[in-house]
């Protein structure tokens, strides 16, 4: 092998590498970019989970203070049909 034709060979190596080198580069800056998206589609789903939480103990109190609501009127309402009743029950005698 020539000198020349050796050279010609390195070169045409160091290109391939180069290319090689420059196409791994891209790969990784496109996986970069992939887990940057990844990470803030991470952040909002965190953000969602804890506005969600958070909504979600709000309607379970909610819930349990009408429930709180609903037996006291349901109390009430009976204590009411037992006076009218008692009422009732005096003025049928």
């Amino acid at each position: 092998m020539t000198e020349a034709s050796a050279i010609d060979a390195a070169s045409k190596r160091l290109a391939l590498a180069l290319d090689a080198l420059a196409a791994a580069v891209e790969r990784r800056r496109e996986a970069d970019r992939n887990e940057a998206a990844l990470d803030v589609q991470l952040h909002a789903l965190g953000a969602d989970r804890s506005r969600l939480a958070s909504e979600l103990d709000a309607a379970a109190a909610r819930a349990r203070a009408l429930e709180d609501a609903n037996r006291e009127a349901t109390r009430r309402l009976d204590a009411a049909i037992d006076t009218i009743r008692s009422v009732l029950a005096a003025n049928e005698c």
